[in-house]
């Protein structure tokens, strides 16, 4: 399969202009995604745009990662309904230097290659741009027919907030970045979300009409989940692809918990599978969706392109630790520092030992202080209906006390409530 065939079988190209594909299939091509740097990691809404990058790359063509120092400054009306908080300079180049450090893991940036990947930064052509400079040779360019005619600009317009003129005039912005790429490493292809068309069409617009050149786009589909709600979100909000944030463990497990129907499809976009190993993978699933293997191979797969083959072994061996029917038994093989080392990144209540030892709370007030349970009530009912187990062993007796006995290596104990919530609380 050429690029084009791959990516269109990955469920990964909405629109796309004409000559597009032609255009691949003649020759080497330069092009590039911007990314928007809102905070100093990328999340798992920016992994679609990585892979084109990486799949453009392997497909023998060379890829430009924009990050929008100057961008940044502005804020992409598309797909927001309200203006967002602009970042100062001084937080702005720290998101940048953030940004460009994780880009370099999924890209090869060898020089000797002549498809090297290359990092931009817009504000490096901007930052000596003037406002009189920029109205006369790019705004004379565009119409502002053309620019109001485009949809992430009407449904703000149509809107209680409208729009400011700064916001207004991104596409122009975003334009430019186009046309100056295209100018000075001759860059003749932009890829994005779907919400970006308007903004990449604005910059083939802009080629064509102030350069006499021809461009070209293709977008891709927004990732939704199949039950309406937001793709890229746990409880505890976006899943970061920082180990910082978001531990590699954590990463793990958001993956590990998709839906059958919504794994079905984000093996073909998150992985580099093959069509024959993708298939074998959902024949294999079919029918024994209890033993979970389409999601964990998603979760596999995922997780070593983003933290690397050591850190999903550490993630898989917390998980078979917290979720195995032989918790116990694998504690019993591990010394404190393997524990230690095996729990890292897994979410964790901290708890004083001074307060353990001091009051031996109750079970049904230790629930409740720890926030497994929102309130004693809760927590009362749930144990007498026989639905908590600590370190795999059923507790029932509401009165039943925790000390530091409870807790193995006198620092961890594992709380499970129902068939599915798990809970580690730490004594520090």
């Amino acid at each position: 399969m050429n690029l084009i065939d791959e990516l269109r079988w990955r469920g990964m190209i909405q629109d796309m202009m004409p000559g597009t594909e032609e255009q691949l299939l003649k020759e080497m091509t330069t092009a590039y995604i911007g990314f928007d740097p809102t905070a100093d990691s990328l999340h798992i809404g920016s992994l679609v745009p990585i892979l084109l990058l990486v799949h453009l790359q392997k497909a023998g063509h060379k890829p430009i990662a924009l990050v929008g120092g100057a961008t940044g400054m502005v804020g992409d009306p598309s797909g927001k309904s309200e203006e967002r908080n602009l970042l100062s300079e001084e937080v702005l180049q720290q998101n940048v230097a953030g940004v460009k450090k994780q880009l370099e893991q999924f890209l090869d940036f060898n020089t000797t290659r002549p498809n090297a990947a290359e990092i931009a930064n817009n504000f490096d052509w901007f930052k000596n741009f003037s406002f009189l400079n920029f109205i006369r040779d790019v705004g004379k360019h565009i119409t502002v027919n053309y620019m109001m005619a485009k949809d992430s600009v009407k449904k703000r317009l149509e809107g209680e907030t409208g729009m400011s003129f700064t916001e207004f005039t991104y596409q122009l912005v975003q334009g430019y970045d186009f046309y100056y790429l295209y100018k000075h490493k001759n860059c003749k292809l932009q890829m994005g979300g779907s919400d970006q068309w308007g903004n990449i069409v604005t910059g083939t617009e802009l080629i064509r009409r102030k350069a006499g050149g021809e461009a070209f786009a293709f977008t891709c589909p927004l990732i939704t989940k199949a039950d309406g709600s937001k793709f890229g979100k746990s409880e505890k909000g976006n899943v970061w692809l920082d180990s910082s944030r978001t531990s590699p463990y954590e990463f793990y497990q958001f993956w590990l918990n998709t839906s059958d129907e919504d794994a079905a499809r984000y093996i073909k976009i998150f992985t580099f599978l093959s069509p024959e190993e993708v298939n074998e993978i959902l024949v294999q699933h079919k029918g024994n969706e209890y033993q979970r293997k389409l999601q964990k191979k998603l979760a596999e797969e995922i997780t070593a392109f983003v933290h690397g083959r050591d850190a999903l072994a550490k993630a898989i061996q917390a998980t078979d630790l917290l979720f195995s029917k032989e918790t116990l038994q694998i504690i019993a093989t591990l010394s404190h520092d393997e524990l230690d080392a095996t729990l890292t990144g897994v979410p964790a209540v901290e708890i004083s030992r001074e307060k353990i030892t001091a009051e031996s709370p109750d079970i049904v007030t230790f629930l409740a202080e720890t926030a497994v349970f929102a309130s004693k009530g809760e927590a009362r009912k749930m144990v007498q209906g026989n639905g908590i187990s600590l370190n795999k062993q059923k507790v029932s007796d509401v009165s039943a006390k925790i000390d530091l006995s409870s807790f193995i290596h006198n620092k961890y104990l594992f709380v499970q409530k129902g068939k599915t919530n798990y809970y580690l609380i730490k004594a520090v």
